[in-house]
This record gives structure tokens, sequence and C-alpha cells, in this order.
């Protein structure tokens, strides 16, 4: 009965949220949903590599479609501009630029089979079917779409460790079939075992094993049908098995349903599967944990009532446009992390080992690279109850491998980008007390991270920098190292350690070592103490910067704006350097397609420049930093499926767009302090989970009045560039006057 109630209080809610408009005083009465404005087709064309599939908040379950090709573009499984879908898995990465996962891959036929071509599938051709985007939508928690060549509709939603599918087939089939393939693979990933049984008439399990960006990836899986299985057929590398379980690198199965005999009027079967990274049985346990007997439209219902209440946290007021950017950033921003431990807490270690998450959940799947710089500070206002599981996820990793992640997927660590992130990021939640270790803990898994001999540490110790002898990307790890440093010496000094303070802040102002005062850019410097020759700031030079050039890395000292601005020779110099900067050509030589979302040589589609344009609050002109991160919400943000100038990297695109539309950015993340920019809302409203509210209001708004002419802070004139993390914690009101002249 409680059950029930539960239910049916969320579905006249939902009711309550979707009445549709029919005059004035039915606007003003509808209650605001978020879920109105959210797209999850932004960032699946183009460059962001985002899936549309159904997932909860923090989902371990990412359920969506896959278009059966391999290629760049494919690279989440699913890409906009595709006309077919090959099946519905139940694992996906959000816009990482990393082709892995798409476990668990169903998909329901008729026979014939349609088969297509396609690039990374087997020689006799993909089992397919054509689609049109008129016949498919998207929401949060909800995915339809309708299978041309077989008649069949399908729609999908989710739970925390479950996907549901639910499959409508033509009124005129008598046959239906499901079909299993547990070797589907594409980009990265590769089979490397898998297990299938048949558990009873309506029930399978089993399990895929592979390698590929994570070498050790393990999903079992417990499956349950609405309809008990007419006749099934097994096979192992293509040859039929008459057996009722198999294992090795390539099972298949196809589970025939005898539509005439249904009970119901629909032609429908439903598919609910929960996986774990442990067992079967857990994943069974999963499964019964949210509930069997729940309907499709149930769990639907709690899915979007889930997205309902993780969005509601920040309500603004903006134009159609600004409302649909702003929650789905929103949305994004809740895809990753994820859960990764099972209902009993158990989950796959780093060391290949079964461990349990006790009092948190434990989640995996942390981007640092990306999300040290706006993801994370971001959930430390919206979310800090959240942000403290995570950093115990954080720490439970440095228990158990030894060394605190860098990216660590699936239960394996990577070794993806570089830096040791998760350092300032746990540093930022400990000065917000959002964390449980103490200094003392952290400060341990800190210098176990920054006194490691791998990755250009040993000389970057020894002289300062990375030399380009030993490492590519050497001017990207000695810069990204530096700020690393400096952040743990700001934890040293809060905990009395002057010796290691002094260190350490000597080591965050290594950035100086690859300064060229000649050409006023980091370079890359050799095992002697000299320059690299033949130097193009513009040019892509993979082997010294990662993933960027010069210009884009030349800004990354945001631990020492002040410095950076003393050895470019003061403001006017530093403002001209970042004036040529937006100003400049765009590309010299080829770039790889992942660099991204140009405004002169400033790229948005990749993170190390993303603090940039707030640089020239640093030197008294803000205009301009208004100038240009409205240029950049304005042009490398909107709302059709190409919407994102770059890979959505599990959060940290979108973070940069929330901060950036409510007025403020961390450029240091973990100084607690945030850099004024341009408002692109009316209004918002930050529901602060200490009880107060935060209120940003932008007073004459419009495309044209993109100059702050003025701000107070709770009606007192704010003297100062920023905002900190207390003054937004303590609730009160943040106010721009807006207009269309510089100040």
């Amino acid at each position: 009965m409680i059950k029930q109630f539960i239910i049916t209080s969320a579905l006249l809610a939902l009711c309550a949220c979707t009445v549709q408009q029919t005059d004035v005083s039915s606007e003003q009465a509808k209650p605001f949903n978020p879920l109105d404005y959210v797209d999850p087709f932004i960032g699946t064309d183009g460059k962001g590599k985002t899936y549309p599939g159904a997932t909860v908040p923090y989902g371990m379950v990412q359920l969506s479609p896959d278009n059966g090709r391999t290629g760049w573009d494919w690279i989440s499984g699913y890409f906009y501009p595709d006309d077919i879908i090959a099946g519905f898995s139940h694992t996906h990465l959000s816009g990482t630029g990393a082709g892995d996962l798409y476990d668990i891959s169903f998909m329901p036929l008729t026979r014939p089979f349609y088969r297509v071509k396609t690039q990374g599938g087997p020689d006799n051709g993909t089992i397919a079917s054509r689609f049109s985007h008129q016949k498919e939508q998207a929401s949060p928690g909800y995915y339809q779409v309708f299978l041309e060549d077989y008649g069949i509709n399908v729609e999908l939603t989710a739970g925390l460790r479950t996907g549901y599918q639910k499959y409508q087939y033509a009124d005129d089939a008598s046959k239906g079939v499901v079909r299993l393939d547990l070797a589907y693979s594409r980009n990265w990933d590769k089979t490397l075992n898998t297990h299938l049984q048949i558990v009873d008439e309506k029930t399978i399990a089993g399990y895929r094993k592979s390698t590929g960006w994570a070498s050790d990836q393990r999903v079992f899986f417990y499956t349950q049908f609405s309809q008990p299985i007419h006749n099934y057929t097994l096979t192992q590398d293509d040859v039929v098995l008459l057996a009722s379980e198999a294992t090795g690198e390539n099972v298949a199965a196809e589970f025939d349903f005898d539509l005439d005999s249904l009970k119901t009027k629909d032609k429908v079967v439903t598919v609910r599967t929960a996986i774990s990274s442990v067992s079967i049985e857990n994943a069974k346990q999963n499964l019964l944990t949210e509930d069997e007997n729940r309907s499709f439209a149930q769990v639907k219902i709690l899915a979007q009532q889930a997205w309902r209440e993780q969005l509601s946290n920040v309500e603004i007021t903006a134009d159609k446009d600004n409302m649909t950017q702003f929650y789905t950033a929103m949305y994004h921003t809740a895809l990753a992390p994820r859960v990764f431990s099972d209902s009993n807490g158990e989950y796959k270690g780093p060391d290949g080992n079964t461990h349990k998450s006790e009092r948190y959940p434990r989640y995996e799947f942390f981007s640092l690279w990306d999300t040290f710089r706006a993801l994370h500070p971001w959930k430390t206002i919206v979310e800090p109850t959240r942000t403290r599981e995570l950093m115990a996820s954080i720490m439970d990793h440095y228990d158990v491998a030894g060394r605190l992640p860098v990216w660590n997927f699936q239960g394996n660590e990577t070794d993806m980008m570089m830096g040791y992130h998760s350092v300032p990021v746990l540093i930022d939640a400990y000065f917000k007390g959002l964390i449980d270790a103490t200094g003392e803990q952290i400060l341990e898994a800190a210098l176990h991270s920054a006194t490691q001999k791998e990755f250009g540490l040993q000389s970057y110790q020894a002289l300062g920098y990375v030399p380009y002898e030993e490492r590519s990307w050497n001017v990207s790890l000695t810069l990204e190292y530096a700020f690393d440093d400096w952040a743990i010496a700001q934890l040293a000094k809060s905990l009395g350690k002057t010796d290691l303070y002094q260190e350490f802040q000597a080591r965050g102002q290594n950035y100086r070592t690859l300064f060229d005062s000649q050409t006023d850019f980091m370079r890359a410097k050799g095992i002697n103490g000299e320059f690299r020759a033949d130097f193009d700031p513009a040019a892509y030079h993979p082997e010294d910067y990662c993933e960027a050039n010069a210009w884009q890395y030349s800004f990354f000292v945001p631990q020492d704006v002040s410095g950076l601005i003393d050895i470019m020779g003061g403001a006017e110099p530093f403002e001209a350097q970042l004036d040529t900067m937006f100003e400049a050509q765009q590309t010299v030589g080829k770039f790889p397609e992942w660099i991204s979302g140009y405004i002169g040589q400033y790229v948005h589609g990749n993170e190390p420049s993303h603090h940039v344009p707030y640089l020239y609050q640093y030197v008294g002109k803000g205009s301009k930093t208004q100038k240009y991160v409205r240029q950049v919400m304005n042009e490398l943000y909107h709302t059709a499926p190409d919407g994102l100038s770059g890979n959505e990297d599990a959060g940290q695109m979108s973070a940069w767009y929330l901060f950036s539309a409510l007025g403020f950015y961390p450029v240091n993340p973990v100084s607690g302090e945030y850099v004024l920019g341009s408002p692109e809302v009316s209004s918002a409203t930050i529901h602060l989970e200490n009880g107060r509210r935060f209120h940003v209001e932008a007073h004459n708004q419009s495309k044209d009045n993109i100059y702050v002419q003025s701000v107070t802070l709770n009606d007192k004139p704010l003297t100062q560039f920023y905002i900190t993390h207390k003054d937004i914690l303590a609730g009160g009101k943040l106010v721009f006057e807006m207009g269309s002249q510089a100040q």
C-alpha cells in the first residue's frame, strides 16, 4: 500500500507538471517543471559525443541506442545524423571522446532480419533497423524510437541499477524476437569472454567481460521478460548449441515469443535488466531491490521524479533557448560520476577484487583532468551531500589502489590524461567542509601522488619542469603539476606544516621555468635548460601540449594570475596578449577534430582554456570578460543536436555554461572564489541544502545588454570582481545591472 501511494503521488505530480498551456491563467498556474527544458539530443551530433538514452541521476545503467558503427562520430554509440539502430545496450559514456562500453545489447526483431554493412561490424553485416527522428523522442529518464524495418515501437526507461525496455510489436505480428548479442563491441571495446544461461521460461542471466579503454571490465546481468520464452536459439561463434547455457568470446541468443498467445490486446514484451560488476547474484539482488513488480510506466514516473528533484536545485528565468541550454547542462552534470556499487555495497575494485562500500555508494567515472575545473566546484554548491559521497569514493580508491585516481572507470585506473587532479578536488572539498577524511589523510594521499617517479614527476621534482626529451605533453604536465602542488601547499598551511607549505608553494611557481620572456609563451624545455627550437605558438604541438597549442596553455596559471601578469610585463602587455589570443587566426597546420570551438586561438571545445575569458578581470578589464563570456555562450552553445562545441567530457562543458550563465566562474577551483562575468539568465535561485537561497538577478537582461554596469551583493555595492563560496552559502542576493555599453 505504501509503494502504491508513492507511485500514485508521483503520477499526480507528473500530471500536474505537464498540464498544457491554454491561456494566461493556466500558464500562471502551471507548476515549474525543469524537465520541460531538457533535450538529451543536445550533444549527440557534432563534437558533443553524448548519448540520448534513459538513465537516472548518477545511474549505474545508461540504456541507450547504438547505431552499430565504429568511428569517432560513434564514440557514445549513437550519432544523430545516422539512420539505423543496431541495438540497445546498458552502459555508455557521456562525451569523453573514448569509445568503450556498449554492454549487454538487446534488439527486438521480427523475421526476416535486415542487415547492413557497418564500420566495425561483422563481415556478413550488422542486424539493424532504419529509423526516423520524426518517430523518436527523448527526455530525462525516457527514450522512444520506432524501428521501421520491423514495425516495432521501443521505449526505454531506467532505475538506479536497472534498465527497462518495452517493445510493442505490430498488430499483425504473430512472432516476436528479442536478440541478445553479448559479443557486441565497437571502437576501443573488445569482448574477451561472455556467458549466458537460461534460468527459467522468463529469466536469463550471464556476463560480459571486455577490454578497451579500461582493461578489466566486468558486467554481470540478470534479465526478466514479461512473457514466457516460446523457444530460443543459443549460438557460440555463430554455431547453434543444443544447450541452456554457453560460455565463450562470442555468445548470442535469439528469444522467440508467441505474440498471438498474449493475454493483452497490445503485443508487448518488456525486458528488465539489472547489472553488477561483481556477480550474477548481485545483479539479481539489484533487480529485486528496485522491485521487479513495477510496471514500465511506474519505473518511468520514478525516473522522471528523480530528475525533477535533481534539476530543481536551481530555478531560473531566461528566454526559452537559454532555459533549454541551462537545464540540459544541469542534466549532463548529473551523469557523472556514477554509482558503481551494488545494492549490498559490493563493487569490483581497481585491484580486481570485490570490495564493499559501507556508508556511501561507491562512484566511478571520475574524469578528473576535465572536471576539477568546474564540475566538482559546481557540485559543492548545489550538491554538497553528494560531494561528500564522491570524495569518499576518491579516498576509497586510494585505500584500495595505493594511489589517488587519475581517471578511474569501471573499477579500473586508466591513467587517461595527466596531473593528479584528485588533489585539488579533495582539498577544495576539505576547505568547504565536504569530506569525511581528515586533513592529515588527504595530505598523505596528495603527497603520494606528488612524489611519484612515474609520469615525468622524477624530472619535474629535480628540474622544476618535465623535459621534452622525456615525455610528450611536457609543458602541460609541468603547468598542471604546478597547480596541484599549489593546492597541496594550501592544505599544508592550514595544518600548520610550515616546511611542507614552503616546499609546495615553491613548486606551485614551477610554471615560471617554462615561460619564455622573448615570446611570452610557455615553451618546452630540454634537459639542458634550452627551449625547443622552431617554435610556432599557433601550430599544433602534441609532443609538448596536451590537446592544445601554446596559446591555449600559456595562460594556465590559475593559482597565481598576478604572477603570470608580472612575468608577461604587467597589466597592459597581459591584456594585449589576451586580445591577440581572441583575435588571432584560428589554426596553423592540421588540428585533430577534438580541438574545436574557436574564437581566435581561444578553444572552448577543450578544457585548458575554459578560465581564460575571466582573466581580463585581473587587469581591470571586466568588460572584455563580459564580451567574450557572452560570445562563448551565444556562439558555442545552442539547442540543436550539435549544440556543444566540444566533447561534453563528463559534465565539464556543461558546468562551464552553468556557472557562466549565472554570472560567475571558479578560475581557481581551490580558492573558494568565483570571478564575475556576464550572466545570461534574467534571474536564478539556488536552493541550498542548508535551507537558504542564493538569488541572482540580471536587470535589463537582453542579447544586446551584455555589459555589467554595476553589481550589488545583498544591496551593497560589490567592490571586488569575485564572490566567495561563503557568500553563496550564506544566502542572499547578487544583482547585476546590465547595459549595452562597456564600463
